[in-house]
């Protein structure tokens, strides 16, 4: 018998895996995942792969694995990060959700450590221990991380580290509006500005094998009039 889930309210689970031209990663991805999900013997799991709109073999590699609790869905062009994150929370049944993205820089496996947590909390953020990316990329990381953080009041570290849980009623009170990579940024903001409770966990970040990185330094502009804008719509406007 594999490691067991926390009580109460981790027991039933959704995985949502957001995949943009992922082909040599995804099969990997999806099975690592699966086998960690049937190890931690939750009560039910889903595990949700959103491809958008990837001009590879990602769908099709999806489409043709024979595991029993997977669903793959898809946007017929690529609308972003947070769209193909949107996607798969609002069609997440279980009353858990965590998410990961699908170039296998994380240890599944460490996702027992944010159950642990998640009784206690509305969202458990990993953090990255380590991080294996570009120098330029960890620079700008850290500006963003402090902007963000005294902007919108957040008390996380690491706010983009793509291994985060959730409480599924999370969703019922935050509306994502975000287009691209702002999305991370925007549920947290919104989680603190109502209140929820939130706390972050080391996970540790490994390197990209396969595939390659969607996020350019050429973003930084559209991500700072992104930033404008929702801290606006929050602060100005009451929008969550």
């Amino acid at each position: 018998m594999g490691d067991v889930p926390a009580p109460g309210i981790g027991r039933r689970i959704s995985v949502v895996l957001p995949a943009f031209n992922e082909e040599e990663n995804i099969e990997k991805q999806v099975r690592d995942v699966d086998a960690v999900l049937r190890d931690f013997c939750f009560d039910e799991y889903e595990l949700l792969v959103v491809d958008d709109g990837s001009r590879d073999r990602t769908r099709v590699i999806c489409d043709g694995l024979d595991i029993e609790n997977l669903r793959v869905l898809g946007h017929d062009v690529n609308r972003g990060y947070a769209k193909a994150l949107r996607t798969g929370f609002t069609q997440a049944r279980m009353s858990l959700v965590f998410y990961t993205d699908a170039d296998n820089q994380f240890d599944v496996r460490e996702l027992k450590n944010l159950l642990a947590a998640i009784d206690d909390y509305d969202i458990v953020c990993g953090f990255r221990i380590y991080r294996y990316d570009p120098f330029s990329r960890l620079v700008l990381s850290w500006g963003y991380n402090l902007l963000v953080r005294i902007l919108f009041r957040i008390r996380v570290r690491d706010v983009d580290c793509a291994f985060k849980l959730f409480r599924r009623d999370v969703f019922e009170r935050i509306r994502i509006e975000s287009e691209k990579f702002f999305v991370d940024t925007e549920i947290l903001a919104k989680a603190s500005k109502l209140g929820l409770r939130m706390t972050e966990v080391g996970v540790r970040h490994l390197p990209r094998t396969a595939g390659e990185s969607t996020v350019r330094a050429s973003h930084v502009i559209s991500t700072l009039s992104e930033i404008a804008r929702m801290w606006r719509d929050i602060y100005v406007r009451g929008r969550i």
